[in-house]
C-alpha cells in the first residue's frame, strides 16, 4: 500500500509541476492583458447580471445555474484543502493562491463565454455546453479537436468518480458527521441515501437543492469568519506579514528543516487555487451552459464572479488558520489533526464565547460537499453523455453512487493527491481548447461592449 502512495504522490508532483502552472498562469495572463482586469473593473456590472432575467434560452435561471456552478466549486477544496495546504506549506500557500487565482479570473470569463457561444439543445430538450463541446465545435476544423474534447470528456468523468465529486467530498462528510456523534458507517448511509435521492432528479433538482443551500451556507461561513477576524482584528497584520513572508521564505516560518522550497510552495497554492475555484478547469462551463441567458458575456461576467466568491472562502478559510496558528502554535501542537478536523478547530477558538464555532465548519464543510458531489454528478453525467451516450447515463450514476460510499474509509491525504491528479489530467485538453479559441472570446467581448457603449 505505501508503494502505491508514493506512486500517487509522485505522479502528483510531476503533473503539477512548473509546465502545468505555467501553462494555467501564462494563459490567465494572456487573456488578463487582452480583455483587462475584469475581475476589478467589471465586478459590479457582472452582480448585476447575475440576477437578472433577460430571457434566453436555457434550462434554469443564471442564478440557478450560478449556484449549481458554485456547488460544485464551493466545497472541500475552500475549507478542508485549505487546511492541509497550510498545514502542508504553511501562511505562504495563500499568497500563491491569490496570485493565480488573479489571472485565473479572466480564464473563468472565457470559459462562460464559449459554454454559451458553443452549447447545443440536446436529444431531451436540454442544453448540453462545456469544454467539449467547445473544443469539438469551435475547433471542428482541426485534427486534433476530437480527441482533445473526447479526452476532456473522460477526464471529467475521472474526476467527477474518483476526484472531486466524490471521495474527497463523502470522506469530509463522514469526518465532519463524526464531530456531531454519528459513527462512519450511519455517516455513509446517510450520505448515499441523500445524494440519491437528489441526484436521479436530474438538473432540475439538482439546481433547486444548489440555489437553496449555496448562498445560505456561503453567507453563515463568511459571516462566521468575519466575526472571528474581528475578535482578533489587533492580529489582523501580523497574519498578512506571514503570509508574505512565508511565501518567499517559508523555513523563516517553519523552520529550517521543513523541506519546503519556494516552488513546492507556489506548486501547492496554486494547485489549491484551481481545485477551489477550478479556473482553467473548465467543470463550469457545463453549467453556465444551462444559463437562461442572451449573451455570451454576460455569463462569462457571471463565471468570473463565481470564481472570485470561491476565493473569499478560500481567503477566509486562510486567514482563520493562520490566526489560529498564531494563537495556539496550530503549525506545531495540532498537526496530528486532518483536513476538517484542523479546520472545525481553528473556529472552535475563534468562536469558543458561543460554543458553536467547530459545529458551524462541520455544518457548513457537510452541505458544501453534499453540493460539490451533486454538482460534480452533473459534470460526469454530460461527460458521460458526451463520449458514450444516453443510455450510459443511468450506469454512470450507480457506478458514482458507488464511490460516494467508499470516499469515507480513504486517508484524506490520498484522496486529495487523486483528486489534484485527476484534475490537473482534465485541465490540459481545456486549457488548449482556449487557447485555440482566444481570438472567440476577444471578439465576443469587443462586439459586446461596442453595443453596450451604443445603448447607452
Amino acid at each position: 500500500m505505501q508503494v502505491i502512495e508514493n506512486i500517487i504522490i509522485f505522479i502528483n508532483e510531476i503533473l503539477w509541476g512548473w509546465p502545468l502552472i505555467g501553462f494555467i498562469l501564462i494563459t490567465g495572463f494572456y487573456f488578463s492583458c487582452r480583455l483587462g482586469v475584469l475581475g476589478f473593473s467589471k465586478l459590479k456590472l457582472a452582480m448585476k447580471y447575475v440576477f437578472e432575467k433577460d430571457g434566453g434560452e436555457g434550462d434554469v435561471s443564471v442564478f440557478a445555474s450560478l449556484c449549481t456552478a458554485l456547488s460544485a466549486t464551493v466545497g472541500t477544496g475552500n475549507i478542508v484543502g485549505i487546511a492541509v495546504a497550510v498545514t502542508c506549506g504553511g501562511p505562504g500557500v495563500i499568497f500563491w493562491l491569490w496570485l493565480s487565482s488573479i489571472v485565473s479570473f479572466a480564464i473563468k470569463y472565457a470559459e462562460g463565454v464559449l459554454a454559451i457561444k458553443y452549447r447545443v439543445c440536446g436529444r431531451d430538450g436540454n442544453m448540453c455546453g462545456g469544454p467539449m463541446y467547445y473544443i469539438s465545435i469551435g475547433l471542428h476544423s482541426k485534427p486534433y479537436s476530437k480527441f482533445l474534447a473526447n479526452t476532456f470528456a473522460v477526464c471529467g468523468i475521472l474526476v467527477a468518480l474518483i476526484g472531486i465529486g466524490t471521495l474527497a467530498q463523502s470522506n469530509s462528510i463522514s469526518v465532519a458527521l463524526e464531530s456531531f456523534g454519528s459513527p462512519r458507517i450511519v455517516a455513509t448511509i446517510f450520505i448515499f441515501a441523500s445524494v440519491a435521492a437528489v441526484v436521479l432528479g436530474g438538473l432540475q433538482r439538482i439546481a433547486a437543492v444548489s440555489e437553496k443551500i449555496v448562498p445560505l451556507m456561503t453567507l453563515l461561513y463568511i459571516g462566521a469568519s468575519v466575526i472571528v477576524l474581528a475578535m482578533n482584528f489587533m492580529a489582523i497584520p501580523d497574519v498578512f506579514m506571514a503570509i508574505f513572508k512565508g511565501a518567499f521564505s517559508p523555513e523563516a516560518i517553519l523552520g529550517s528543516g521543513c523541506g519546503i522550497t519556494v516552488s513546492k510552495l507556489a506548486s501547492i497554492g496554486v494547485s489549491r487555487g484551481i481545485f477551489s475555484h477550478e479556473s482553467g478547469l473548465g467543470s463550469s462551463a457545463i453549467a453556465s451552459a444551462t444559463a437562461q441567458t442572451t449573451s455570451p458575456v454576460k455569463q462569462g461576467l457571471v463565471s468570473m464572479a463565481g470564481a472570485m466568491l470561491s476565493v473569499v472562502v478560500c481567503t477566509m478559510t486562510g486567514l482563520v488558520l493562520i490566526l489560529s496558528c498564531n494563537n495556539t502554535g496550530l503549525f506545531t501542537d495540532s498537526c496530528q489533526l486532518e483536513g476538517a478536523q484542523l479546520t472545525s478547530q481553528s473556529f472552535y477558538s475563534g468562536l469558543s464565547f458561543v460554543s458553536i464555532g467547530r459545529y458551524i465548519v462541520d455544518l457548513g464543510i457537510i452541505l458544501f460537499a453534499f453540493t460539490t458531489i451533486i454538482g460534480w454528478n452533473y459534470y460526469g453525467e454530460k461527460c458521460t453523455q458526451f463520449v458514450f451516450g444516453d443510455k450510459y447515463v443511468m450506469p454512470y450514476k450507480i457506478l458514482f453512487l458507488f464511490f460516494v460510499v467508499l470516499g469515507p474509509f480513504y486517508k484524506i491525504d490520498i484522496v486529495f493527491t487523486l483528486a489534484d491528479i485527476a484534475t490537473g489530467l482534465m485541465a490540459i485538453p481545456n486549457l488548449i481548447g482556449l487557447v485555440g479559441l482566444r481570438k472567440i472570446v476577444i471578439s465576443e467581448t469587443k462586439a459586446f461592449w461596442n453595443d453596450l457603449k451604443l445603448k447607452r
